[in-house]
Protein backbone atom coordinates (compact mmCIF):
# COMPACT_ATOMS: atom_id res chain seq x y z
CA UNK A 1 0.00 0.00 0.00
CA UNK A 2 2.77 2.42 0.89
CA UNK A 3 4.81 4.05 -1.84
CA UNK A 4 5.23 7.82 -2.21
CA UNK A 5 1.65 8.45 -1.18
CA UNK A 6 0.98 9.89 2.26
CA UNK A 7 -1.52 8.10 4.50
CA UNK A 8 -3.80 10.39 6.49
CA UNK A 9 -5.94 9.56 9.49
CA UNK A 10 -9.03 11.74 9.85
CA UNK A 11 -10.27 12.20 13.40
CA UNK A 12 -13.61 13.75 14.34
CA UNK A 13 -13.23 14.16 18.10
CA UNK A 14 -16.24 14.05 20.36
CA UNK A 15 -17.23 13.78 24.00
CA UNK A 16 -18.96 10.38 23.71
CA UNK A 17 -17.96 9.04 20.29
CA UNK A 18 -15.35 9.81 17.67
CA UNK A 19 -15.11 9.28 13.94
CA UNK A 20 -12.02 7.77 12.33
CA UNK A 21 -11.06 7.38 8.69
CA UNK A 22 -7.87 6.43 6.87
CA UNK A 23 -7.28 7.72 3.36
CA UNK A 24 -4.34 8.07 1.01
CA UNK A 25 -3.45 11.32 -0.72
CA UNK A 26 -4.82 9.67 -3.88
CA UNK A 27 -8.19 9.69 -2.02
CA UNK A 28 -8.33 5.91 -1.68
CA UNK A 29 -10.41 5.24 1.43
CA UNK A 30 -8.89 2.36 3.41
CA UNK A 31 -11.20 2.20 6.40
CA UNK A 32 -13.63 4.23 8.50
CA UNK A 33 -15.58 3.68 11.70
CA UNK A 34 -17.16 5.30 14.74
CA UNK A 35 -15.63 4.41 18.11
CA UNK A 36 -16.45 5.28 21.70
CA UNK A 37 -14.41 8.26 22.91
CA UNK A 38 -12.63 6.16 25.54
CA UNK A 39 -11.46 3.73 22.80
CA UNK A 40 -10.25 6.43 20.39
CA UNK A 41 -6.55 6.55 21.39
CA UNK A 42 -6.18 2.75 21.23
CA UNK A 43 -7.98 2.68 17.86
CA UNK A 44 -5.80 5.47 16.47
CA UNK A 45 -2.64 3.67 17.63
CA UNK A 46 -3.80 0.43 15.96
CA UNK A 47 -4.65 2.18 12.70
CA UNK A 48 -1.35 4.10 12.70
CA UNK A 49 0.48 0.78 12.91
CA UNK A 50 -1.79 -1.08 10.46
CA UNK A 51 -1.85 1.59 7.74
CA UNK A 52 1.45 3.42 8.32
CA UNK A 53 -0.26 6.75 9.00
CA UNK A 54 1.87 9.83 8.27
CA UNK A 55 -0.45 12.61 9.42
CA UNK A 56 -3.48 13.06 11.65
CA UNK A 57 -6.13 15.58 10.52
CA UNK A 58 -8.57 16.63 13.21
CA UNK A 59 -11.65 18.84 13.41
CA UNK A 60 -11.07 22.19 15.09
CA UNK A 61 -14.31 22.71 17.01
CA UNK A 62 -15.71 21.93 20.46
CA UNK A 63 -13.43 19.30 22.02
CA UNK A 64 -10.37 19.77 19.80
CA UNK A 65 -8.10 21.46 22.40
CA UNK A 66 -8.72 18.73 24.96
CA UNK A 67 -8.22 15.98 22.37
CA UNK A 68 -5.07 17.60 20.93
CA UNK A 69 -3.46 17.56 24.37
CA UNK A 70 -4.60 13.97 24.97
CA UNK A 71 -3.22 12.82 21.59
CA UNK A 72 0.13 14.55 22.22
CA UNK A 73 0.41 12.83 25.60
CA UNK A 74 -1.01 9.37 24.92
CA UNK A 75 -0.34 8.30 21.33
CA UNK A 76 2.38 5.65 21.03
CA UNK A 77 3.88 7.47 18.05
CA UNK A 78 4.68 11.17 17.88
CA UNK A 79 2.63 12.45 14.97
CA UNK A 80 2.04 15.68 13.12
CA UNK A 81 -1.50 16.86 13.83
CA UNK A 82 -3.26 19.41 11.62
CA UNK A 83 -6.51 21.10 12.63
CA UNK A 84 -9.10 21.53 9.88
CA UNK A 85 -12.23 23.69 9.86
CA UNK A 86 -15.16 21.40 10.56
CA UNK A 87 -18.02 23.89 10.25
CA UNK A 88 -21.10 22.37 8.57
CA UNK A 89 -19.38 18.99 8.36
CA UNK A 90 -22.26 17.14 10.01
CA UNK A 91 -24.77 18.39 7.42
CA UNK A 92 -22.34 17.58 4.63
CA UNK A 93 -21.72 14.13 6.15
CA UNK A 94 -25.43 13.37 6.14
CA UNK A 95 -25.58 14.02 2.38
CA UNK A 96 -22.41 11.98 1.84
CA UNK A 97 -23.87 9.10 3.84
CA UNK A 98 -26.75 8.81 1.36
CA UNK A 99 -24.28 8.96 -1.57
CA UNK A 100 -22.24 6.13 -0.04
CA UNK A 101 -25.26 4.10 1.12
CA UNK A 102 -28.23 4.92 -1.15
CA UNK A 103 -31.64 4.33 0.43
CA UNK A 104 -33.41 1.14 -0.51
CA UNK A 105 -37.07 0.33 -1.02
CA UNK A 106 -39.66 2.75 0.29
CA UNK A 107 -36.96 4.93 1.91
CA UNK A 108 -36.12 6.19 -1.60
CA UNK A 109 -39.45 8.06 -1.57
CA UNK A 110 -38.51 10.16 1.46
CA UNK A 111 -36.85 13.45 0.41
CA UNK A 112 -33.13 13.35 1.22
CA UNK A 113 -33.34 16.42 3.47
CA UNK A 114 -35.83 14.58 5.69
CA UNK A 115 -33.90 11.30 5.91
CA UNK A 116 -31.82 10.55 8.99
CA UNK A 117 -28.92 8.11 8.64
CA UNK A 118 -29.61 4.98 10.69
CA UNK A 119 -26.25 5.17 12.49
CA UNK A 120 -23.78 7.79 13.77
CA UNK A 121 -21.90 9.49 10.91
CA UNK A 122 -18.81 10.73 12.75
CA UNK A 123 -16.63 8.50 10.55
CA UNK A 124 -17.99 10.22 7.46
CA UNK A 125 -17.14 13.57 9.05
CA UNK A 126 -13.59 12.21 9.45
CA UNK A 127 -13.52 11.42 5.71
CA UNK A 128 -14.67 14.96 4.93
CA UNK A 129 -11.96 16.42 7.19
CA UNK A 130 -9.29 14.58 5.19
CA UNK A 131 -10.83 15.80 1.94
CA UNK A 132 -10.90 19.38 3.24
CA UNK A 133 -7.24 19.10 4.21
CA UNK A 134 -6.29 17.74 0.78
CA UNK A 135 -8.28 20.50 -0.94
CA UNK A 136 -6.51 23.18 1.11
CA UNK A 137 -3.15 21.58 0.42
CA UNK A 138 -3.86 21.67 -3.34
CA UNK A 139 -4.87 25.35 -3.16
CA UNK A 140 -1.61 26.24 -1.39
CA UNK A 141 0.56 24.27 -3.85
Amino acid sequence: MKNTEMIILGFDPGKDKCGLAVMGTDQTLYDHQVVLAEEAIVSIDKWCEKFGVDLLVMGDQTTSKKWRKKLDQELNKAMKIVLVDERNSTLEARDRYWQMYPPQGIKKLIPQGMRQPPRPIDDIVAILLIERYLKLKLQVS
